[in-house]
Parts: structure tokens; C-alpha cells; sequence
């Protein structure tokens, strides 16, 4: 076992020998074996037992073998340090430590800078490993949106925190040098084994009094920490993080300060007194290349290094800094003025969707137009002018503004049964007891898809501002109501992970793992991606139209192989698909194209409601259940219309047939309570009845069924058995 770390002695304070016992105790580590197996649980990856870790090593190494022979041996990926941005306590001079203050502007500015410059030298990260500090949290995102890729498998360990200061944390960094000293304050922030005074148990700032530190022994948590304690702590995760680079994965490690010292000390085997002049920047990555062996390269003569560490500046520092200070000037001399200004326009539309934009922009504009004068009306006759009307035959006239998109919503399926009357329906309002074990699922916030009324399937354009509303009110919401989850599932599509985040982050609790999997995404709709209503009615026909939109089983066409629309193109996202047969004629084809052994699987070209609610429903009850709700963990599901209907139609019973006429509305947390098997709204306040403010469709009399009540059981039976 590791030896604690001696401790330093400081005569201006006195510490007591119950504190230092206590401290001391903190810094004892358990085994390497244990630790591996600790941090294996924080991360979300299954421990096996001793014997089937001896039973998988054959397979293991006969499987390497192949994967060597078929694509030879790969070079190390590369590793990306990036500090997060400036947070309320950076800016304010406050000992922050574990404290959990948030990002401020410009410390999003720093970030996306930070994703700009990965962009510009064309890094492309893998994984990223990031605290349980929502700053390093927040910033994280800030770069992966930056860089187009919130789909990113995402670590929140907390050996990445930033180093505890003990009962300084939330002071004043100046008022504390004129309390205890100005060279004291300095040796706690400066010397390497100087614990600063510990925070008390029963004090605010103790992170055992904290829920997203609950999965922690006593003995990790810390009480006050050194320099050298901090980064003591970082080194069992780097296991982790050098298995993925081995693998080839390039690896994005987004931190504080020390404990990115603590990870360039490591690497770079600085010794304890050099490692006081390593320091990290914000906004500027630091990019870390190895050998076959593990040994970090040095960069060519171009690159920009600091002494001790074998890392690139993918920028000068300082530049940044520079910049940022010349836009906070130009802002105080000419208020509303930035440095720079860049078009405000919407990420990642398209040339069809920023044309029907404006065209139903400009349709909205013609309906709210008065109508002519008498007076223009005399004059457009005395011009001969007769465009204001036009006389179609067999029909009444028509007036121009009439001709366009209608304002239907991205809902492919059409009813199939007549609207029943909602007067004997009734929405279950808060229905959850104290000890309740419930379930939230949420269809995401609107896109610029919706409003155009295009089928999106697995195409991915992000959230609108009203969708992020959306997304925000919902999390308001479930705030408000006393709502804590323990997990998050959602699909790998942008506009259901944004749900996700801006709902966590209205309920700070941005620290949860967020799971993202296919099995979650929106139905497939095949060759009509893309596409509206009008437009697939004058390609197919309305007939044609009509079978696809009411039949439960029946596909659209598919897209082709060589298409934008197939996710099998999507190289980005390929990579973290294991679940899905390999297709053999995709490899065979691809092998030929690429000229090796290309294996490909076979993900969807098209999907009916059927195949997108037999990929749904599984997931929740072989996935989900199991690993969550069996568990007893609170449950929160942002995810897509198609698929959280699948999920439903599973929990309240909703016969297939009726599949079609069920609706539901953007943003809106439907809570379902696992004992009593009954789905409930929240109340919003406003008064008003849930079925009259929002179109459930005529499938509402199942989804809003009485709680059962009963005597108390054994809910969980496992997953259902499968019908031969």
C-alpha cells in the first residue's frame, strides 16, 4: 500500500491532532487492484468476478490477435489537456476548490475558443473525461457543440476535481491574506505539501454533505488537500485514460488547473520541485503525443512548449487573454459593442431550410396583412391590374395567400381511428408518494424541422430557441417539484442530448452520467428524410402517402447506401455501435472500395413503427430496467416521439393499434410512477386542464389510466419473455 505524504507544518496555524488524523486518513489509498475496480463502478463499466475475469483472458487474447491481423498494429491516439473556462469564483479572486460555482461568459467564450482551435488543427477527440464540477462540466459541452459532437461518451470522475482547500473554500483570496498572512496564504496555494486549515463536517463546503459525492467511501473524501495530495489523486484514472489512448482513441481530458498538473507530471515524469512551473491556460489545449511505447513525443521545432512537459500549446498564450481584455474595454467604452460580430445565423441549417423558413415567415406575414382599401382597389382596376385574384376552374377563386406550407407538424403517421370524446378522460396530477420510484420521459424540444414541418428521422439538427425553452421549462419544472435523478438515458441525436443538458443544467445536476444509444433514436423515415408532407405527396402520390402513414409495419422507401441520410456514412458515430449485426454485404462492398477489410453493420435504411419501437422497448426493459430501475435509480429519459411511445406502449398497455393516435407534446415531463403503473403531468400552475392545453391525440384514455392501488409486491420480474 501507498504511503501517506508527509505533511507540512505552517507555526500561524494550529491544526489539532484529531484534524490531522483525520487528514491523514484521507490521503491513505487502497490497493491498485481496488482502485481499478472503484473507478471501473464510478465510469459505469461492469466489474466481473475473479474467475470470469479468467475466463474472458483467452477470448480476450484471441480476439486481439485477430484484430491485429485484419488492421494491423494502430499508433497511440492523442491525448488533449484543456483547463476550463473562468467561473463567478475565478472572477471574483475566491478559493474555489470542490465548490461548484458556474461558468461565466467569458468563460464560455474561452471554451468555444477552445473548439475552434481543435477544429483548426483538426483534432477530433473520442472520449472525454472530465470532474464532477459543473465549470468543467459546462465547459466541456461548450467545446463539444464547438467541435459538432455532443454525441461523445463523457467521464464525471472525481479524482479530476480541482484541489480541496479545505475552509478557505468560498473566501476571499485577498481578506484571507490579511487574516492569516500574505506568505501562509502563499505557502497553501504555492508550497506542494501544505494542507490549507480542514473544513468541518458540518460545514456547507464539505463535499460528504454533497449528493453527487455519495458514491464516495469516507476515507476519499477530503477534508483540506495539498498540492500533492490532488494530484496523488489523479493517478488511478490515468490507467484509464492510457488504456484508450493504447487503443488509438484520441482522448480529451477537460479539468482544473492542479489536477491537470497532476496528470503532465505523470506523463512527463516532472519531478516535485520542477512541477511548480507547469501551468495549464484556459481556452488553449494542450496536445500530447506517445510513441508504440507510452512515451510522450516531443512536438518538431514549430511547436509551442513549456519547460519540464513534452505538450504542444496548440496557441501562444497569452493571445487569448489579450483578446478578450481588448473586447471587455471596447464593451465599456460603447456598451453593446463586442470585439467581433459574426452573422447570427442558425448552426447547421441548410439551403432548403433556410428557404422554407423564410418562406413561411414570409406566409405568416401575408395572412396578418390587411386587406386593400377600396380606393387601391379602384386604382387596380383603372391599370387593368388583376393580380390580386386568380379564377381557377372548377373552383371558387383562390387568393395568393393561401398557396404554400401548411402548418402541419413533423408527425408522419396519420390517425387511424375516430377522435373519441376526452370527457371521461382525466389527467393523474403529482401522483408520486414520498418513497415513490418513478420514471420521466421527455419527447425533446422543437427544431427547426418541426416548425417546417420536415420528417427528421435520424437526421440532426439542433435544438430551436423555442426548443431549448422548451427543454429549459421542463427542467424549471421538475425543479420545482423536488425532481433528483440518478441517471440519464437519451438517444445520440443532437436535439435529445441539448434535451438533456439544459434540462439537467435548470436542475443542477449537470454532474449525472448521461447514456446515449441508437436504440433511442427517432424512427427511420428512409428516402423521405428530409422531406415534407407536400413533397412526398407530389412524389409518391396521396395514396401512397396515406399506407405509409397508417400502417403500423409498413417501411417508407429505403435510402440508399451512398446516401447522407444513411447512418452507416456517419463515421463520427459508427466507432461506439456494438450492438448491431455486421451486414455482410456493406462489408464486402465497402472492403472492395477501400481496398482492406472494411466491416460495417447493418444499421437501418428505413424504419416502420413497428422496427422502431422492437429496438425502443428492449432497450428499456434489458437495458434500463436492469441496470437502473431495478436498482432503485431515479430514471430521467429525453429521447423522440417514436421511441418514447414504443416505451409507453409497454408501460400502460397501449394496444398497437392505437399506436397512430397517440400524441406527444414537445418539452412536456411525463412522470411515471413504477409501483402504482400509472403516468402523471406535473403541475405547471397556470390552471388550466393538461387536455385541452396540449393534443395528446385520442390514445390519451390509455395513457392517463387511474393509479393502481395495492398492497405492497415485488414490482420487478425482469425483462418479459419473448414470443417465439
Amino acid at each position: 500500500m501507498r504511503s501517506p505524504p508527509p505533511s507540512t507544518q505552517l507555526s500561524a496555524v494550529t491544526v489539532s491532532s484529531n484534524e490531522d488524523n483525520s487528514i491523514e486518513k484521507y490521503s491513505r489509498c487502497l490497493t491498485p487492484s481496488q482502485e481499478r475496480d472503484q473507478i471501473n463502478e464510478e465510469l459505469g463499466f461492469k466489474v466481473d468476478s475473479r474467475w470470469k475475469k479468467a475466463a474472458k483472458k483467452p477470448v480476450k487474447f484471441v480476439g486481439k490477435t485477430i484484430r491485429r491481423t485484419l488492421e494491423g498494429t494502430k499508433s497511440p491516439g492523442t491525448l488533449i489537456l484543456v483547463r476550463g473556462g473562468e467561473s463567478e469564483f475565478s472572477r471574483n479572486f475566491t478559493f474555489t476548490g470542490w465548490s461548484d460555482p458556474p461558468l461565466t461568459s467569458q468563460g464560455e467564450l474561452e471554451m468555444e475558443h477552445a473548439g475552434r482551435l481543435l477544429l483548426e488543427s483538426g483534432y477530433e477527440p473520442d472520449v472525454i473525461y472530465t470532474s464532477r464540477l459543473k465549470r468543467a462540466i459546462k465547459s466541456a459541452w461548450v467545446i463539444m457543440q464547438e467541435i459538432n459532437a455532443p454525441f461523445l461518451p463523457i467521464y464525471k470522475s472525481w479524482r479530476l476535481n480541482e484541489r480541496h482547500y479545505g475552509a478557505l473554500q468560498g473566501l476571499c483570496k485577498k481578506e484571507t491574506a490579511k487574516t492569516f498572512g500574505a506568505d501562509v496564504v502563499q505557502a497553501w496555494r504555492r508550497s506542494l505539501k501544505a494542507r490549507p486549515p480542514a473544513v468541518k463536517e458540518t460545514d456547507a463546503n464539505f463535499p460528504g454533505n454533497d449528493r453527487k459525492f455519495a458514491d464516495l467511501v469516507p476515507e476519499q473524501i477530503p477534508r483540506s488537500e495539498s498540492l500533492l495530495d490532488c494530484m496523488r489523486r489523479t493517478e488511478p484514472l490515468w490507467d484509464f485514460i492510457k488504456r484508450d489512448l493504447i487503443k488509438g482513441e484520441n482522448v480529451m481530458v477537460v479539468a482544473h488547473a492542479n489536477t491537470l498538473r497532476g496528470l503532465a507530471k505523470i506523463i512527463d515524469g516532472i519531478g516535485d520541485e520542477e512541477i511548480a512551473d507547469v501551468s495549464f491556460p484556459k481556452g488553449i489545449p494542450v496536445v500530447y503525443k506517445f510513441d508504440n511505447k507510452m512515451e510522450p513525443l516531443l512536438p518538431n521545432d514549430k511547436g509551442l512548449t513549456q519547460i519540464h512537459t513534452s505538450g504542444q500549446f496548440l496557441e501562444k498564450p497569452g493571445l487569448l487573454k489579450k483578446a478578450l481584455d481588448t473586447t471587455k474595454e471596447w464593451e465599456a467604452s460603447v456598451p453593446g459593442t463586442m470585439g467581433y460580430n459574426l452573422p447570427n445565423v442558425a448552426k447547421r441549417m441548410s439551403t432548403m431550410e433556410n428557404a422554407l423558413l423564410y418562406l413561411k415567415e414570409e406566409q405568416k406575414m401575408w395572412k396578418g396583412a390587411t386587406s386593400t382599401s377600396r380606393d387601391d382597389k379602384m386604382d387596380e382596376v383603372d391599370r387593368g391590374n388583376n393580380d390580386g385574384e386568380i379564377l381557377l376552374s372548377g373552383s371558387t377563386s383562390v387568393k395568393n395567400d393561401t398557396m404554400g406550407v401548411n402548418d402541419d407538424d413533423e408527425r408522419f403517421e396519420e390517425m387511424t381511428h375516430e377522435v373519441k370524446s376526452m370527457e371521461n378522460v382525466s389527467v393523474n396530477l403529482n401522483s408520486l408518494g414520498a418513497n415513490d420510484l418513478f420514471i420521466v420521459l421527455i419527447r425533446h424540444g422543437r427544431t427547426p424541422h418541426n416548425k417546417l414541418a420536415l420528417f427528421t428521422g435520424w437526421e440532426d439538427p439542433p435544438l430551436a430557441m423555442e426548443g431549448e425553452e422548451d427543454a429549459r421549462w421542463a427542467g424549471r419544472l421538475l425543479k420545482k417539484h423536488g425532481f433528483q435523478f440518478d441517471v440519464v438515458y437519451t438517444s445520440w441525436l443532437y436535439r435529445a442530448i441539448q434535451t438533456a443538458w439544459f434540462v439537467l443544467e435548470e436542475m443542477d445536476q449537470l454532474w449525472l452520467p448521461v447514456i446515449s444509444s441508437w436504440r433511442l433514436n427517432e424512427r427511420h423515415y428512409g428516402d423521405l428524410t428530409g422531406k415534407s408532407k407536400k413533397m412526398v405527396a407530389n412524389i409518391y402520390g396521396e395514396d401512397q402517402l396515406k399506407r405509409w402513414r397508417r400502417g403500423y409495419k409498413i417501411r417508407p422507401p429505403p435510402v440508399s447506401s451512398y446516401s447522407f441520410s444513411y447512418p452507416g456514412n456517419d463515421k463520427r458515430r459508427i466507432k461506439y455501435v456494438k450492438d448491431i449485426r455486421i451486414s455482410f454485404t456493406e462489408t464486402f462492398c465497402r472492403s472492395i472500395e477501400d481496398r482492406k477489410l472494411s466491416i460495417h453493420r447493418k444499421f437501418p435504411k428505413c424504419e416502420s413503427l413497428f422496427d422502431c419501437m422492437n429496438r425502443s422497448i428492449p432497450f428499456y426493459t434489458e437495458k434500463i430496467v436492469p441496470e437502473a430501475v431495478a436498482k432503485g435509480k431515479r430514471v430521467l429519459i429525453t429521447s423522440h416521439e417514436n421511441a418514447i411511445r414504443g416505451i409507453l406502449m409497454h408501460l400502460c398497455e397501449i394496444p398497437e393499434e392505437c399506436m397512430n393516435d397517440l400524441h406527444l407534446p414537445n418539452g412536456v415531463p411525463l412522470v411515471y410512477n413504477v409501483k402504482r403503473k400509472c403516468i402523471s403531468l406535473l403541475d405547471d400552475g397556470t390552471g388550466e386542464d393538461p387536455l385541452e392545453k396540449y393534443d395528446f391525440g385520442s390514445a390519451a384514455q390509455y395513457l392517463f389510466r387511474p393509479c393502481e392501488i395495492g398492497e405492497d409486491e415485488d414490482w420487478y420480474t425482469g425483462p418479459p419473455q419473448q414470443s417465439s
